[in-house]
């Protein structure tokens, strides 16, 4: 399955590029919800933990399917226009039409890029029961959002627009300060090299193919779908809560969007990479790598399969730790362990292949 972007020459003018507040802060609380598969996200989320109170935890739990693979399109920015505010871009979503906000909710909701015929879903109640089923399929939490969204979809944006604001005034605004200056500087980055170019930048991703005849770019293993950056602008995101995930979305009337993971990350020094290279010389660390790379398991649990004191386990993992190798998460009253893939990738291609054997 792929996206696929036809360029017809559209050139470096229908290409943008900024940071999107909005859009950062649900790839941070969609890693919250997906926290296995963005373990380098584990400090943000202890934090976002401890500061969110229990209603605004339930809440975001109940929306959570707005900002999961899919992404509901109103999470990402509407406009094209130069750098906006996260307030800017919360009015937008405010703005919207309705028939358009309960259309978006429903087609991130179902998982699918159709739009027709959801902008009937207003007025068409039979419609809305049909797709009230395929939600039954999918879990309850989907069919329990869309109940809210078809029984009244102007007070579920605002309860949403409330949830946004609530955790954008507590957890998140601490977390952009920190991440803003990096998404900045992979914006000067990226517009660099959008001025090389032109259109053709969409294809420097790794997930993307250039081809030719007629020229476009496809994103491989997202889902399918087409969409023309001569007929809508096409806007890039850096993001770096979103890593390792690209997310595309295009709706009619609205600016392709794609939010794309910052994969360069900071440079390390020589020493940090001594260090690194230095804690894997261990055959017990490479081993605790590999039981930890895909699935979190606490020290207990590692202690177990490797046939170790919870203490000798410990040792090892604090190496890991210290050397920005692993990252814990506590789940109740364990802390589970795992492996930070990116920073493992970045010493080197063979060694994280080697692992996942």
């Amino acid at each position: 399955m792929a996206v696929t972007l036809l360029l017809c020459g559209s050139g470096a003018s229908r290409i943008g590029i900024r940071s999107s507040a909005l859009a950062e802060l649900c790839a941070c609380l969609h890693s919250v919800d997906e926290l296995e598969h963005h373990p380098a996200s584990w400090p943000w989320s202890e934090f976002f933990e401890t500061v969110l109170d229990g209603r605004l935890a339930a809440e975001g739990g109940a929306f959570a399917p707005l900002w999961g693979p899919f992404r509901a399109r109103y999470l990402l920015p509407l406009t094209d226009h130069s750098q906006r505010e996260l307030d800017d871009e919360l009015r937008d979503i405010e703005r919207l039409p309705l028939p358009e906000f309960l259309a978006m909710s429903a087609q991130a909701l179902v998982g699918k890029n159709t739009q027709d015929p959801l902008h009937r879903l207003v007025d068409d109640a039979a419609l809305r029961k049909r797709f009230m089923a395929r939600f039954r399929l999918i879990s309850a939490r989907h069919h329990q959002l869309a109940s809210r969204l078809f029984a009244d979809a102007e007070q579920l944006r605002a309860d949403l627009l409330g949830f946004l604001r609530a955790v954008a005034d507590t957890a998140f605004a601490p977390e952009w300060g920190k991440l803003r200056p990096v998404i900045n500087a992979e914006v000067r980055h990226k517009v660099h090299t959008r001025n090389q170019l032109g259109d053709r930048v969409l294809a420097d991703f790794p997930i993307a193919t250039l081809l030719e005849d007629p020229p476009r770019v496809v994103f491989d293993k997202l889902y399918p779908a087409s969409a023309s950056v001569h007929e809508s602008p096409c806007l890039l995101v850096p993001s770096v809560h979103g890593n390792p995930h690209t997310v595309i979305k295009h709706y009619t009337g609205f600016p392709i969007v794609v939010q794309y993971p910052i994969t360069r990350g900071a440079e390390i020094s020589l020493e940090v990479m001594r260090k690194r290279l230095a804690v894997l010389t261990d055959p017990v660390r490479i081993k605790l790598c590999q039981d930890i790379l895909r699935n979190a398991a606490s020290t207990t649990d590692l202690a177990l399969r490797l046939d170790m004191t919870a203490p000798q386990v410990s040792r090892h993992l604090r190496k890991l730790r210290e050397a920005g190798l692993v990252h814990g998460h506590r789940d109740g009253a364990v802390v589970r362990y795992q492996l930070d893939v990116e920073a493992v990738r970045r010493l080197g291609l063979d060694f994280i292949q080697a692992l996942q054997r």
